[in-house]
């Protein structure tokens, strides 16, 4: 519809005048004339530039364009097109028997003059008519967008509709990389939004999360807004204050929260046609009304440009402006296209006569190159770094150009010498040899081709430092290289040695290590509160938004900010309470060991014969056999120790219990034996009391081998009980199961416990069921405070209550059982006598 419109408002223009088809010649209009260069060419090159950035005056081209531009910088640029082309053609190696020309505009930063400019390289006649010809070839190869404006994508439709391949050597809109809607655009520089990510690093690096946003209010800057946003929200970014401006760089800031203002000492600015100072100056206005010292400001600008700045004395409020610019490629020494380029233009380089409407007719002659461009005598200096790069695209078309040649093989001989053919290659058979992109290649830009085929560029950081009394100094900050911020510490030790510290520009100070972010309640993501990290978690930066668990053979440090390996920990023959725990069980054992000898050297002594000796020597044994049970407790768990510790010790303490409980039982029948009428005496002898340790023992026996079989005993370690320590233990399996031999000793405890309480006041000189009554009191009190003791420990201590238990227990049997016995055996002999047994029986009696 736009090109439709176009060619409407053309026809209108020249209807009236339009006497005869070819030449076509019109009135020239007397208002302001553009101008446009142009040189005859094999292929021709469409360039559209921006020379000034208004609409020019009348341009008489009696002088060097030098004096006729308005913007000098963008006059060397032209210079460097028009040299390059004249390069390419002076390589006989690179287009022999070719040459290249150029069509090149001023746009003037108008939409309207790119429609004309575009429209005029399309156009073989002398008016603005695409399609008609006067019979002149002129062989369009590639239009160039050298545009200061964002018009890529209207000169896109235009030339598209003739499939022209595009070119821009300025960073143009994403938009252009469809290929579904711009199939002819060659991207050679990487598209808008390449700086997003840079300043995103920069900003995360610096700890930046409050900031302000200002943009222009054109299409661009709303773009710009909408895409940028979202990437700083993502990055736990607040954008605290934003404003937009108008073209002329003036607008209305909002000042009903002073406190942003103070708190903010970052901005983000998206740029396009006003100077820096500009934008600047209205919040140097704001700033001088807030009462207080103002913390200098730090303002990034989103463009990729070479800044032009005053004396530092213009920017009170102002600690530094930062910007972006390509790194370069280390140049040969013979690149004719250096860092310094040494020209000297003349008007005998140009002889034209040329200017026309702005709008639809060309004028009576073309203003076309005269001459070679040489070094003059009188040189001068010119800083051209931004636009060198406008030599590699004229390289790149002119290799594509011979690359196209050579694939088609389209050679005729003509006097001996070998031709390509000129008028053989059109627009269109041109796109597949740009596709390639070398220009990456080609560039003196560090550029390359990320993992999506994009073009992708590494860039330098560069600090414009505001020092009192000095100009700005232009400092390289860093760089942005594969995608990863690069900070230059030197300069920031430079800038702490002039004091010019970077300021802070955030809500709250950094959360250390070992603590985490918790958000404010109403309050935007940036400003939180700084809490400890969880038991068992850890966080190792500043400003963590969760804390991370350490694995589980790990623990965290004191500070919480380090995960270290837990101690293994087990009760071991190595530590102290291991070693008195052998110690005890040893002595208990030498002790048993010890009446056993006694009781056997004894044995023919009444004392050792009265209440049934095997029973004694049986109760001895298991009792030896108790206490060398603690050893399979003690030491580094192993399965063959796991299996046997419980079983060993439930046994032999049921084979201890029964035995107490078989000699109770004798007791209490041998005094029934002896009173008249009474058939008991049958029951007396040792069949009974095997009978009943046997039984007794068997069902422990039973118990076992179903525990052993439903879930038996196996090592573990147990992670979580103890922080900082994996303790080795034994797994019991079946907590049912153990619990259930617990609770049978306990069973077989209490009947002789009642047996042994209710035969304690039967007569006899060597009556045991006292002596069983108060070891069974004992027995029972150790195994009561045993179960809440046991389950309120972990780990090592676990297993030492246990083991202490059982020690406690034993003792108590051995000790009130037979240490008196032992005590009359050794020390009076004279009670352990037939007749001293008599005597205190028949007294009882």
């Amino acid at each position: 519809m736009d090109l439709l419109l176009l060619m409407l408002l053309v026809s209108q223009a020249i209807s009236e005048k339009l006497s005869m088809k070819c030449p076509l010649n019109f009135e020239i209009w007397d208002g302001k004339k553009p101008w446009n260069f142009y040189r005859p060419g094999d292929h021709l090159i469409g360039i559209v530039t921006t020379e000034t950035t208004s609409s020019p005056r009348i341009l008489p081209f009696n002088m060097a364009p030098s004096s006729q531009s308005r913007s000098t910088g963008h006059y060397f640029k032209l210079l460097i097109m028009v040299f390059a082309i004249q390069v390419v053609n002076e390589n006989p190696q690179l287009l022999p028997n070719l040459t290249l020309g150029y069509n090149m505009h001023d746009n003037y930063v108008s939409t309207l003059a790119t429609s004309e400019a575009v429209l005029d390289i399309l156009s073989s006649g002398e008016a603005n008519v695409p399609n008609y010809s006067c019979g002149r070839k002129e062989n369009l190869l590639a239009l160039l967008d050298a545009a200061k404006r964002e018009t890529s994508i209207q000169m896109s439709r235009l030339v598209g509709i003739y499939k022209v391949p595009q070119l821009s050597d300025a960073i143009v809109s994403e938009t252009l990389s469809d290929k579904s809607g711009f199939p002819f655009f060659h991207r050679i520089l990487p598209p808008k939004g390449i700086t997003y990510p840079a300043i995103v690093q920069l900003l995360l690096h610096f700890r930046w999360t409050l900031i302000g946003l200002f943009i222009s209010d054109t299409e661009e800057g709303e773009n710009f807004m909408r895409t940028f946003t979202p990437i700083l929200v993502r990055n736990g970014i607040c954008v605290v204050i934003s404003q937009r401006f108008t073209a002329t760089g003036h607008t209305t800031l909002l000042r009903d929260d002073i406190s942003k203002w103070r708190q903010v000492n970052v901005f983000v600015n998206y740029i396009e046609h006003i100077n820096v100072w500009d934008r600047i100056h209205t919040f140097q206005l704001i700033f001088e009304g807030l009462p207080g010292p103002i913390e200098g400001k730090v303002w990034i600008v989103e463009s990729i440009e070479y800044l032009v700045l005053g004396r530092a004395s213009l920017y009170k409020y102002v600690h530094s402006i930062w910007s972006f610019a390509f790194q370069e490629k280390k140049r040969p020494e013979d690149d004719p296209f250096g860092t310094k380029l040494f020209v000297k233009l003349e008007n005998r380089y140009f002889h034209c006569s040329f200017s026309k409407h702005i709008f639809s007719v060309k004028g009576q002659k073309r203003c076309t190159q005269k001459a070679l461009l040489e070094p003059g005598e009188e040189r001068r200096k010119i800083w051209i770094p931004f636009h060198l790069h406008l030599h590699s695209v004229i390289k790149t078309l002119a290799y594509a150009l011979k690359a196209a040649y050579s694939s088609r093989s389209r050679r005729r001989s003509k006097n001996g010498k070998e031709k390509l053919e000129a008028q053989s290659l059109k627009p269109w058979q041109f796109h597949p040899f740009l596709e390639k992109n070398e220009f990456c290649n080609i560039s003196h830009r560090k550029l390359y081709l990320d993992q999506n085929g994009d073009v992708a560029a590494d860039l330098n950081i560069i600090s414009w430092v505001l020092l009192p009394r000095w100009d700005p100094i232009a400092k390289q900050m860093g760089s942005f290289e594969r995608q990863k911020c690069i900070i230059n510490k030197d300069i920031l030790s430079w800038l702490k040695l002039h004091n010019k510290t970077l300021p802070q520009s955030k809500c709250v100070e950094n959360c250390h290590p070992g603590f985490l972010k918790r958000k404010r309640e109403g309050e935007s993501v940036c400003c939180y509160d700084c809490v400890p990290c969880l038991e068992g978690t850890i966080s190792t930066q500043e400003d963590m938004e969760k804390c991370t668990k350490c694995p589980d053979n790990k623990y965290p440090n004191e500070g919480r900010v380090q995960c270290i390996p837990k101690a293994i920990s087990f009760l071991s023959y190595e530590e102290y309470l291991g070693i008195l725990l052998v110690f005890f069980a040893l002595l208990l054992f030498l002790t048993t060991g010890f009446v056993l000898n006694i009781f056997l050297q004894y044995q023919a002594t009444p004392i050792v014969k009265a209440n049934n000796q095997d029973l004694s020597y049986i109760l001895l044994v298991s009792l030896l056999l108790c206490f060398l049970s603690p050893f399979l407790f003690i030491g580094q768990p192993r399965k063959a120790t796991c299996l046997l510790q419980q079983m060993i010790f439930s046994i032999t303490f049921s084979v201890a219990i029964s035995s107490l409980l078989a000699k109770t039982i004798t007791v209490v029948l041998a005094f029934l034996a002896t009173k008249p009428g009474k058939q008991v005496k049958r029951w007396l002898g040792k069949s009974l009391a095997n009978s009943i340790i046997l039984s007794c023992s068997a069902v422990q026996v039973i118990i076992c081998s179903i525990w052993l079989g439903v879930s038996p005993p196996f090592p573990d370690t147990d992670l979580h009980s103890q922080p900082g320590v994996i303790n080795l233990q034994c797994n019991e399996g079946s907590v049912v199961m153990f619990y259930f031999t617990l609770s049978y000793l306990g069973f077989l405890a209490a009947i002789c416990f009642m047996v042994a309480f209710l035969a304690r006041n039967l007569p006899g000189a060597f009556n045991e069921a006292k002596l069983i009554t108060f070891s069974m009191l004992v027995f029972c009190s150790v195994w009561m405070s045993f179960v809440p003791t046991y389950l309120s420990t972990k780990g090592k201590y676990m297993v030492a209550v246990q083991v202490f238990s059982i020690l406690a227990s034993n003792a108590g049997l051995l000790g009130c059982i037979y240490i008196p016995k032992c005590y009359i055996i050794i020390l009076r002999p004279d009670l352990n006598t037939r007749d001293q047994l008599t005597t205190r029986r028949n007294k009882e009696m």
